[in-house]
């Protein structure tokens, strides 16, 4: 009953069941089935600015977790530290077990209390860039955009406790397990002109950067001038290996796409993304996701253009 039940911040002991917690509950197609506590110490504990008082659990008087919330921060502008103005309710877990009887919204408000008393003047409710503390890899596949529709509890529970959407970010992927027949007169110049380059563990250029997206691992795909080796376009891509044993194929996630400006509207993005899916059906991958605000209209062009197809919808909301 939740009337019995007792809130408390995070134990060091505490991992396992939480995991366990987490496998129970949440099974929809953005969230990751994890095999041990390895991978939530990895992208919850061990991040630089983890205070346990943000990790808050409800604990029934046996002792048994009947669910969490994780609460933090978003980046200062310069992405060298957290800013405690931003706070950000990432993720509420519940079990099956415990759902309904208003444990939810214990953790919620004192999420939100926790948050307040650290200073936060705006409360944003799911991880979304580039406010995305907690949960990148575990939760929302290749990006962080915000709760996914697709889990489709945790959109009425908001809105019922005071928030309202802020922004949306579409997931689309494509399968590369199949011929790429990407066809694309500007593609054959392009060819003669820029060579791609592969460069493991890329360099992320900030501290919160660092912190969010380093855990993953992830790899720079370039496109550089064959004469002048200028790089006029790069990609971030990471193997989403968690991902992939609960979508049926090996899966890899693409982020922070960028074409330098004076480089746009001359299909070189296109061309980059389309030898990048090359790349990736060579190393054997199935799957390829890669997350899109809603706003940029022009890059939901070019993806389906490239044979992506939008499978769900993140949402981010914030407190009224």
């Amino acid at each position: 009953m939740a009337g019995l039940m007792r809130y408390r911040p995070f134990r060091n002991f505490d991992p396992p069941a939480l995991v366990a917690v987490w496998n129970e509950s949440m099974t929809c197609r953005g969230a990751i089935e994890m095999r041990s506590s390895a991978l939530f110490e990895t992208i919850i504990l061990d991040k630089p600015y983890f205070d346990p008082h943000g990790l808050i659990i409800a604990e029934t008087d046996e002792g048994q977790i009947a669910g969490f919330v994780q609460a933090g921060f978003g980046p200062a502008d310069d992405f060298s530290s957290i800013q405690k103005s931003q706070g950000v309710v990432c993720m509420i877990v519940v079990r099956p077990a415990f759902q309904r009887q208003g444990v939810g919204a214990a953790l919620l408000a004192r999420a939100e209390t926790y948050l307040r008393q650290q200073g936060a003047a705006t409360i944003q409710a799911g991880s979304q860039r580039p406010a995305k503390p907690f949960f990148l890899g575990l939760y929302g596949g290749s990006n962080a955009p915000g709760f996914l529709e697709s889990d489709t509890a945790i959109h009425p529970f908001l809105k019922k406790h005071g928030y309202v959407p802020h922004q949306k970010i579409n997931v689309f992927d494509r399968r590369v397990d199949v011929p790429l027949n990407i066809v694309d007169p500007r593609f054959a110049p392009l060819r003669k002109k820029y060579e791609t380059q592969v460069i493991p563990q890329a360099r992320l250029g900030s501290w919160w950067r660092e912190s969010v997206i380093g855990p993953l691992e992830p790899s720079e795909f370039r496109l550089d001038d064959k004469q002048s080796g200028n790089t006029v376009a790069k990609a971030l891509f990471w193997e989403m290996k968690d991902y992939g044993w609960r979508w049926g194929a090996p899966a890899a996630g693409v982020i922070d796409v960028q074409v330098r400006t004076e480089f746009r509207r001359l299909g070189i993005g296109k061309h980059m993304v389309a030898q990048l899916l090359r790349h990736l059906a060579e190393q054997y991958f199935g799957i390829v996701e890669v997350q899109i605000p809603e706003k940029e209209a022009e890059a939901m062009r070019m993806f389906r253009a490239l044979g992506f197809n939008q499978v769900d919808t993140g949402v981010s909301y914030l407190k009224t």
